[in-house]
């Protein structure tokens, strides 16, 4: 018998009554967009008249959640950038030179007269040359390894950040495996927060930014002028200081006081922190931060100055015991710490209430100042908002063809059940609508043809299903009976044509990048969508219809 429970007829209108309104805001598309711009520059400050009545465009109880378009249909810049690791390499070995310097003079009676080849370290060496003494290079080895320090990364455990070898008479130092491989990481991870950042800041919807292989950045950001422009914006310098705090308030309308200036916590919201304005050390002079652990075992973040930025955080911390000091990212309070003794030597230790995922985050931002490496664009491309449209035309063109194809044929072919098909097929576009406005997805040319590939795999399992029932309608069984069977001996083929598809998709996702991603998106989405409605919504309206005219026979 076709009998389906009260319950779950309930729960596939409820799911399909969702769908629908996610769905909804796509069709007003120019409003939505406003009405999110508008609420977004309100929360950030920017409370204008016209924020309000772009605001009031869309009723704020309904969904606002759209189908983000990509590159290729909104048109914007698009770069790939590879990151000068190198660059990286070579500021550490010219950091390390004072403190090789310092060690090695401390035993100049035994090491001798010393020399730094400076070249050197645009090979991301430290070469220093025993003049009077070569003799000595077991002793200057030595000396130079009580500076190395453990590698903070899970595969670097147990393994050391300098190899301090000797060539002739020549002391050579570089960094190990171990920590060359923890740096790029620290360095792409960098990079990537500081463009994100920056790129944020100009407030464009849906930028991509991501890594690609060892020393690659993509970036592609919709709705921008050109790919110049987009350099110009990477290009900017973001502002890092440590400043002094003088008191701490949840007015943000309190005056500061001359010389003085009000910021507010990056992580507290209501809280602002009354600094003084010219800084104590600038983020030009931070050298270095990472994550670590306390003598306490403690999460935690230290951090490392220049020589010059070093003097001037020793003298701060020894005449400023007990009192905290600010540390400020893009006129933001990202941690103001309490200073617990004379912090000398260019290096120092942020401690707290920290989780190790908070102090991952906080050593980034403390090194997100400026780019720790140079950016060599090797790819540019501006894609006109003309071109994007026409893309946009051309996939309303190509999904409208395949829809019009699709439905005159099950109508032709299955007549009465192929309008139920029909019906279950634009369904089946809205609930994927619906679930990429949901999960904010950004929609690009093969995204749109994932969806006429939907709309195609849609009518595949109404076809198996439709087919079935034909062959048990040949064995002489009543209409109920063969509906029934024609559903339960059609699902296994469905399940197993949609299982290798949703196999193919999870590929593309893991593997592919960028559109290709996009696509496995449309296409893994349109998956649970077609099978919901081919086997749910087309079966619960033949269900329907069956129990309200109770066909002696079926045509199909």
């Amino acid at each position: 018998m076709l009998l389906i429970d009260a319950w779950k007829r309930w729960t596939i209108w409820l799911i399909v009554a969702v769908g629908l309104v996610l769905a909804m805001p796509n069709l007003f598309y120019s409003r939505v967009e406003s009405h999110n711009d508008a609420v977004a520059a309100i929360e950030k400050g920017a409370d204008t008249p016209e924020n309000r009545a772009a605001e009031g465009e869309w009723p704020s109880f309904l969904p606002s959640g759209l189908v983000n378009l990509g590159l290729d249909l909104r048109g914007g810049a698009h770069l790939l950038a590879e990151v000068r690791l190198g660059d990286v390499y070579k500021s550490r070995m010219e950091s390390l030179w004072p403190e090789v310097l310092r060690v090695l003079r401390a035993e100049r009676g035994t090491v001798g007269t010393i020399r730094w080849n400076s070249a050197a370290v645009d090979k991301g060496e430290l070469r220093v040359r025993l003049v009077s003494n070569p003799d000595a290079m077991p002793k200057a080895i030595e000396l130079v390894q009580t500076l190395r320090q453990p590698v903070v990364s899970l595969t670097g455990a147990g393994t050391h950040d300098l190899d301090v070898t000797s060539d002739g008479d020549e002391l050579v130092v570089t960094l190990s495996e171990a920590e060359k491989q923890a740096t790029d990481d620290r360095t792409m991870a960098q990079s990537l927060e500081i463009i994100r950042r920056r790129i944020d800041e100009v407030g464009t919807r849906e930028p991509t930014i991501q890594r690609q292989g060892e020393d690659r950045i993509l970036i592609q950001v919709p709705g921008i002028g050109s790919a110049a422009e987009l350099k110009a914006i990477i290009g900017t310098t973001a502002q890092l200081t440590f400043q002094s705090v003088i008191s701490r308030t949840t007015n943000a309308d309190e005056a500061p006081g001359a010389g003085n200036e009000i910021l507010p916590a990056m992580d507290e919201e209501g809280l602002f922190y009354i600094l003084e304005q010219s800084p104590v050390v600038t983020g030009e002079e931070l050298t270095n931060a990472q994550n670590t652990f306390d003598q306490n075992g403690r999460p935690a973040v230290s951090f490392t100055f220049n020589t010059t930025g070093a003097r001037k955080f020793g003298d701060y911390t020894a005449a400023n015991i007990g009192s905290p000091f600010a540390i400020v990212l893009d006129d933001e309070v990202i941690s103001a710490p309490v200073i617990q003794s004379h912090i000398g030597g260019g290096s120092g230790i942020i401690t707290g209430q920290f989780t190790v995922e908070e102090t991952i985050n906080l050593a980034v931002l403390l090194r997100a100042g400026a780019l720790p490496a140079g950016l060599d664009f090797l790819e540019e491309r501006t894609v006109g908002p003309e071109l994007g449209q026409d893309s946009i035309d051309a996939g309303k063109l190509a999904t409208s063809v395949a829809f019009v194809l699709v439905l005159g044929f099950m109508f032709a072919t299955y007549g009465l059940f192929g309008i139920f098909a029909n019906i279950a097929l634009i369904l089946n576009v809205a609930l994927l609508l619906g679930a990429l406005s949901m999960l904010g997805a950004t929609l690009t040319l093969p995204g749109i043809a994932g969806i006429v590939l939907t709309v195609g795999m849609a009518v595949d399992a109404n076809v198996l299903i439709f087919e079935r029932i034909r062959e048990e309608l040949k064995s002489a069984k009543g209409p109920a009976r063969a509906i029934e069977l024609g559903y339960e001996r059609a699902l296994s083929a469905i399940i197993d044509a949609n299982i290798t598809t949703l196999i193919t998709a999870a590929i593309l996702w893991f593997v592919g990048s960028g559109p290709v991603k996009g696509f496995a998106v449309t296409l893994g989405l349109g998956i649970f969508t077609s099978v919901f409605t081919a086997i749910f919504v087309t079966r619960l309206l033949i269900v329907l219809w069956f129990e309200r005219t109770r066909p002696k026979t079926i045509e199909v």
